[in-house]
């Protein structure tokens, strides 16, 4: 990852701090999040294994609709229904060094109200 500036270091040296003690198993994996200035990703990662068991993100046609916190809304249910039909129930979220604020906390509260526990 090239590191352009200040904030993106920052960013960096919280998401390495957040991941040293964050680990996805396959009975627990990881929700990881990332965002863009225009579009917003989530992943189900089993970390033991290197997989990505379910994703979602805004650039889908149905997910694409209003503002970004909506977006992201639909994209945290989206990754929900997935996950649940994939059989996890359970996940560890990894905000990926975002405050948790904003687009980042309307995923994971509709990922929550979607039916997963973390």
């Amino acid at each position: 990852m090239a590191i352009k500036n200040r904030k993106q270091y920052r960013r960096l040296r919280i998401k390495q701090r957040i991941r040293k003690t964050l680990t996805g198993t396959p009975e627990c994996p990881r929700l990881s999040v990332f965002r863009s200035n225009k579009e917003i990703y989530a992943q189900v990662i089993d970390d033991l294994n290197s997989k990505t068991l379910v994703s979602a993100s805004s650039q889908s046609k149905e997910l694409s609709e209003g503002t970004k916190i909506d977006q992201a809304a639909k994209v945290g249910m989206d990754v929900a229904k997935k996950a649940l039909d994939a059989g996890i129930e359970t996940i560890v979220f990894d905000r990926g060094g975002y405050l948790y604020h904003g687009r980042v906390k309307a995923l994971a509260e509709a990922a929550r109200k979607g039916g997963l526990k973390f």
